[in-house]
């Protein structure tokens, strides 16, 4: 039976959430396991009890489990579980990390420097250009953005990230066989192409509004920080803040003018402390440094190169060598050549001097 058949019939026991699914695989290691294991060994496991060990044994779900091994194969998906390598490292560290994600596109390492941004379903045409221009910048250091590919500053974030060649991620609130709304086909498709789309829901799970909560929740959780833009004093996107400060996350908010009620909910998060941005830097001299220490936390350094990286980083030496000189002799535009000696210097190969020189570590 495929690995896959397991980790899916896992996520279709009806009412069974990240948390109770977590305390099952602490017990058994594996989905195949817990469908091998009685109804006393399941009971025993804490928070299950017998009514749920019941469900476990008594639910027919291998239909469903089949059927969406199908449909992930003709959508040329796949599904990642939290015991895989490419698990994204930041959501690993939440309280209730889904224990798989549905996947079109691809997950990278380089994915954990990211930062989400949300906001207004009606953004205005201020709100959509700072967002994109925000969402651009931080592109351009290196950073993959993440959202949630709704109408207004999501799509924003998205396309900011796109329009200079960056990675980003939407997260859904529904199958990843949805587009939702249906407007964003196209950039659906385009973030696929680069990036990925991704979500915890099985496939064909309706855009329901009991859905969105949940999905703001790994939209915080990928991110080092979470920005804000536009939101009124009941909006959605305040909830995905709430979420990032329980994670531990930094939460970030655009100002707005004191006068729209599009502007409550950000500039009341900056009343109570959210940093107000003005620029990408405002948020990268934050979050730089949480995963500078979160790499070197790390026991392991990730030496695999891509070959515009190994590119760059052969030329380093213990000499200090100038950035212009790097750009020169690699033949590379200058926002290229920053951007990888950024991941570089993330991943502790390369350190940065005074000048922009750098050397290799």
């Amino acid at each position: 039976m495929d690995d896959r058949f397991y980790w899916l019939a896992l996520n279709a026991i009806p009412g069974f959430g990240p948390v109770l699914i977590k305390a099952l695989l602490d017990r058994f290691g594996h989905p195949k396991r817990i469908f091998e294991a009685s109804r006393r060994e399941l009971a025993r496991v804490n928070g299950i009890g017998e009514r749920l060990a019941g469900m476990i044994k008594e639910t027919d779900i291998q239909g469903k489990a089949h059927r969406e091994l199908k449909l992930i194969e003709k959508l040329n998906a796949s599904i990642v579980t939290i015991k895989d390598p490419s698990y994204p490292n930041n959501l690993k560290q939440i309280y209730d990390s889904p224990p798989l994600l549905y996947v079109r596109g691809n997950l990278q390492p380089r994915d954990d420097f990211a930062v989400s941004i949300v906001g207004s379903r009606l953004a205005s045409n201020y709100g959509r250009m700072i967002t994109e221009r925000i969402a651009g910048d931080l592109t351009r250091h290196g950073m993959t953005i993440v959202s949630g590919m709704a109408r207004g500053i999501d799509s924003a974030s998205h396309r900011g990230a796109l329009s200079v060649g960056g990675r980003t991620i939407a997260v859904l609130g529904c199958g990843i066989d949805i587009v939702y709304p249906r407007e964003n086909r196209h950039l659906f498709e385009e973030i696929v192409a680069h990036g990925a789309v991704i979500s915890e829901f099985p496939m064909s799970t309706p855009p329901e509004g009991v859905n969105f909560p949940r999905r703001n929740r790994i939209i915080s959780g990928l991110s080092l920080g979470v920005v804000i833009v536009q939101a009124t004093s009941r909006s959605g996107s305040l909830i995905t803040a709430r979420l990032a400060l329980e994670q531990n996350r930094d939460v970030f908010a655009v100002p707005g003018n004191i006068g729209m009620a599009g502007s409550q909910g950000t500039n009341r998060l900056i009343k109570q402390g959210a940093k107000l941005v003005e620029s990408a830097e405002d948020i990268l001299e934050e979050v730089l440094p949480r995963f500078r220490h979160q790499r070197s936390a790390s026991e392991d350094r990730d030496l695999s190169l891509e070959e515009e990286e190994e590119r760059v980083f052969c030329l380093l030496e213990d000499e200090p060598m100038h950035i212009d000189s790097i750009i020169v002799q690699t033949r590379m535009s200058a926002s290229r050549v920053s951007t990888i000696l950024l991941q570089l210097e993330l991943r502790g190969l390369v350190q940065q001097l005074s000048g922009k020189r750098f050397v290799k570590k």
